[in-house]
């Protein structure tokens, strides 16, 4: 064991403190103390490991559901691997492996697509029989396996003595570990961190980390930053010895059967993740709970224990040594929390990480130090990013509703279009009620209610999930076609609006956009906001509405994300206010080449081609109301975003729907928003662009307005690129020549027989007859134009290719005529 600081006198300042001794918090002192940071503090309530570190299970299995916590887990395992010679500490590292079992066909098939996402990460990973299976678990039962996949590098490790390793190589590096410390308050001022009190002592820090597990909610409390994460009922049993069993047996992970199980000094473990979890900790996490474990709900668990033991049938016959359940936080979307507050500078959290800590840790105090160090993570981390809640997300019972889900989705069917069936409801728009009433079938995203499609009348509007083509396939050629021909309308208020407005707003706002926004009154600019290395950190619209006040829309998920970076680039000294108006205006998005005819039926107002130009905006008179126009599109058609007020927003609804029963109006849902938008390859923020995507590689350096008074940020980066003789990574549409089978995500691309590439996102193109995509090639030597037109293509879809062909401008009309007639 490592020597412990003896000390309780704290120092007055560090530059750094971290909250929270477990496995994030010594990994980030380690990785900052690599980078040559010596003025650290790590605080811990009780000891290290003491709230669920110590009691992890320790699996380091590398494909996870996103690249980004793909890359985390495979670093981990690399660190994790050279951890004992750079430290002298054992990790307890076993080079055991890992075998994912699929039961049924569709787990097959998620499986397959899931393997091709891995190697296209560079994860090592095959599928096997079941007689292999069983060759290498001769206690399993193979019998009800339709398929398996080995992933011969993954491994495991003992979490304490990994975390007693990082925190050597920490102190090491100079890093001052304090004990039984607990840490009672953050101070901040003018909305930046500037140090923690605990209960012997303040300490100034320019920078604080907030590692406190269970805990990290109410530590980020503290500081005002909420931190929406709930502690659960997590269980795993291990048996009596078992003859036959050694430590070099695989990690056996069985969905089916929602359990993993692994070997344990002779003995075998089984770990739960049961379908409908308990909350624990309700009222709060105790102060004193170290090292602690909570009695086992024998009742409620022994169907589970049951059936994840028929995986290893002697279990059944073999005593059980232990139960133990232990509480773990598990966060409402499944993903990490990880990145700087939105609304406390230098306040940094990692925290959630739903059963995946240890594997995950490495990996996540790489990138968190040199986000503490360099301003910015090394990485897109969108999928993680604290960034990506919302504050009413930190209400106790919508954490508590949720995570009965959250805890075992891992283990469940990752369908395409999976909707998460609780905490729903959260938001809904004034128009709600019209489109259920219109057969509206909801999803949820940042607690909207919204349609993603529409049911037929007499039909229950409800998904029934495949891998092929799902119940609502039709509904959505109907929807599409209705907006190629004719005429749609998609409710979509939960676009978050931003109204910027002061002196200040032009110079704030053309500052982090790439386009020139210094444009008259009543024109709308499409652009992205960049980071510094010249990757897309947001993907909008802004349009001016008066000399000193303009309108920010953006998608509802990226609502917070969108919100804080502009307050992070308002000057000090600048007079700019960012006003949320989200509430306050219902959106209508009218598509399609009669939208023009509908609209002006119910108006005064021009809504002619020369009246009313694209990109422009307008206040209008629909009936008796007044709204904001602005014709844009989304799908390539002719078209205008309705902004209404929410008080005009049901008489206004009712007015288009009544009007357009003679234009052939058709209700449209999110689903066929989006095949609309890849027919004509418009990109998709987080998906096809990102905080890794430059304009330049994604095909948007028409955004860049690149000689502006005062340039912008990423400008520098993005011109050192654009010099180059050309870019080595570009996205590009692809369609495959099969019209049957479907695309989703993450699906490599070949050239020539050699992998290139993967898509980005996908959907059926009704109109063009097959499923189109978009994704990046990439080539050392460049991707010219030539290089893209001049290749044979295929996608890998599971376990077979499908022929496609790739085209840089849009495969639907690619001169956008149909947008501006």
């Amino acid at each position: 064991m490592v020597a412990q600081v003896s000390t309780k006198v704290l120092p007055d300042q560090a530059r750094v403190v971290i909250v929270g001794g477990g496995i994030i918090g010594c990994s980030i002192a380690y990785h900052l103390a690599k980078l040559g940071w010596r003025d650290i503090v790590l605080l811990e309530r009780q000891q290290l490991t003491s709230g669920t570190t110590w009691h992890a299970a320790g699996l380091l299995t590398t494909l996870r559901d996103t690249e980004t916590q793909t890359r985390l887990a495979k670093y981990t395992q690399e660190l994790y691997r050279k951890l004992e010679a750079d430290t002298g500490q054992a990790t307890g590292l076993i080079g055991c492996g890992s075998i994912q079992l699929a039961m049924t066909a569709d787990k097959a098939e998620e499986m397959r697509r899931g393997v091709n996402m891995a190697t296209s990460f560079g994860v090592e990973a095959h599928e096997v029989s079941p007689a292999e299976v069983k060759s290498m678990w001769p206690l399993a039962d193979v019998g009800d396996l339709v398929a398996a996949f080995y992933f011969p590098n993954d491994a495991r490790a003992n979490p304490t003595d990994v975390t007693q390793a990082l925190a050597k190589g920490a102190r090491r590096g100079g890093t001052r570990i304090f004990e039984h410390t607990k840490v009672i308050g953050i101070t901040t001022d003018r909305g930046r961190v500037t140090g923690v009190q605990t209960d012997v002592g303040a300490i100034r820090a320019e920078f604080v980390v907030n590692c406190a597990g269970m805990w990290a909610r109410a530590v980020g409390q503290m500081a005002g930053v909420n931190v929406p994460l709930q502690a659960a009922e997590h269980y795993y049993l291990i048996s009596e010895p078992v003859a036959g069993v050694h430590s070099m047996l695989p990690i056996l992970r069985d969905p089916g059967n929602s359990a993993y199980v692994r070997e344990e000094a002779g003995k075998i473990m089984v770990g739960l993740f049961e379908p409908v979890a308990a909350p624990w900790g309700t009222n709060g996490i105790p102060d004193d709970f170290s090292f602690g474990d909570i009695p086992p709900d024998w009742d409620r668990m022994y169907p589970h224990i049951e059936k994840s033991m028929k995986r290893v049938p002697c279990l059944l016959q073999t005593g059980i040594k232990l139960l133990f359940c232990g509480p773990e936080s598990f966060t409402p979307d499944h993903n990490y929390l990880m990145g700087e507050a939105p609304n406390v500078r230098n306040f940094f959290v990692a925290a959630g990480f739903n059963s995946l800590g240890i594997l995950s840790g490495g990996g996540v105090g790489h990138v968190m130090a040199d986000w503490i160090v360099n301003g910015r993570p090394q990485m897109d981390v969108w999928s993680v990013n604290l960034r990506r809640m919302h504050r009413w997300q930190n209400n106790d019972r919508y954490l508590l509703n949720r995570t009965q889900e959250t805890l075992g989705i891992g283990y469940q069917d990752h369908w395409p279009f999976r909707q998460w069936a609780t905490a729903r409801g959260v938001k809904q728009s004034v128009l709600h009620d019209r489109v259920a009433a219109a057969g509206a079938c909801f999803g949820e995203s940042a607690g909207w209610e919204r349609p993603n499609w529409y049911g037929k009348p007499g039909n229950t509007p409800a998904y029934s999930y495949s891998w092929g083509r799902q119940n609502w396939f039709q509904n959505n050629a109907q929807e599409h076609a209705a907006v190629r021909e004719r005429v749609g309308v998609f409710e979509q208020s939960s676009f978050a609006k931003l109204l910027v407005q002061g002196r200040d707003a032009v110079t704030v706002l053309n500052r982090v956009a790439t386009a020139n926004i210094d444009v008259a009154v009543g024109r709308c600019i499409y652009t992205q906001f960049l980071n510094t290395r010249g990757g897309i950190e947001a993907d909008l619209t802004i349009t001016r509405l008066a000399p000193d006040r303009f309108l920010v829309v953006t998608a509802a998920f990226t609502h917070t994300h969108v919100d804080a970076w502009i307050h992070d680039n308002v000057p000090d000294d600048a007079f700019c206010v960012v006003t949320d108006v989200t509430d306050g205006y219902a959106m209508l998005n009218v598509q399609g080449p009669s939208s023009r005819a509908l609209l002006q039926s119910l108006s005064n107002d021009d809504f002619s081609a020369s009246g009313f130009p694209f990109a422009t905006c307008r206040e209008v008179r629909i009936g008796y109301q007044t709204l904001f126009a602005l014709r844009l599109t989304y799908v390539g058609e002719l078209g205008w975003e309705l902004y209404v007020p929410t008080s005009f927003a049901l008489p206004v609804y009712d007015a288009i729907v009544e009007a357009g029963v003679t234009y052939g109006l058709h209700h449209c849902g999110y689903h066929t928003l989006n095949s609309l938008r890849i027919e004509k390859a418009y990109r998709d923020w987080s998906h096809d662009i990102g905080p890794d995507d430059s304009p330049l590689e994604a095909g948007l350096a028409f955004t860049c307005a690149w000689n502006k008074p005062g340039g912008f940020i990423g400008r520098d980066a993005l011109m050192a690129q654009r010099d180059t003789e050309s870019p080595k990574r570009r996205l590009v549409q692809l369609m495959l020549e099969d019209p049957r089978p479907l695309l989703y995500h993450n699906e490599p691309i070949y050239r020539e027989g050699a992998r290139i590439g993967f898509v980005t996102s996908a959907m059926y193109g009704h109109t063009l007859g097959a499923a189109v995509a978009l994704g990046y090639l990439s080539n050392p030597e460049g991707v010219t134009d030539e290089f893209v037109t001049g290749g044979r293509y295929e996608i890998a879809i599971a376990d077979r290719r499908v022929p496609a062909r790739a085209s840089l401008v849009p495969m639907y009309d690619p001169k956008s005529v149909r947008v501006r007639q």
